[in-house]
């Protein structure tokens, strides 16, 4: 057997899973529009049921706060770095001093990315 395919079937799989769930959701979805779907967004802005005009390069409308955006940014920053606590965390025993001391200025140089950004106000959700 070839080494490819179980990464073909995987992916096989994988894709008739996502077009399964969508054409169920579009079959047994509602199909109007209710109050809770018509509620703001966390971002604050109003949602319409339809698109508001918009010419090239505007096809929403309406534009997103620049916050929202920068809100995001940051959980992203903030979630990866958990991503590189969990190998240490599993090899903590066999990395010895230089494991320990390489990990706290890890989380020193990132607790001091999340101090700059709480006294700058980026964490304050207006």
């Amino acid at each position: 057997m070839n080494i490819e395919v179980p990464t073909l079937v995987l992916g096989a799989v994988a894709a008739a899973f996502a077009v399964f769930s969508i054409a169920l959701a579009a079959f047994i979805g509602p199909k109007r529009y209710n109050r809770a779907k018509l509620e703001p967004y966390e971002c604050g802005i109003e949602p319409t049921p339809h698109a508001v005009g918009g010419g090239p390069g505007n096809a929403g409308g309406q534009r997103f706060p620049v916050k929202y955006y920068l809100t995001a940014m940051l959980f992203i920053i903030f979630d990866i770095e958990i991503v590189f606590l969990y190998p240490w965390a599993v090899h903590f025993d066999s990395l010895g001093v230089f494991g320990l001391v390489a990990m706290a200025l890890f989380i020193f140089n990132v607790s001091v990315a999340y101090a700059y950004e709480w006294s700058r106000g980026g964490l304050s959700w207006d």
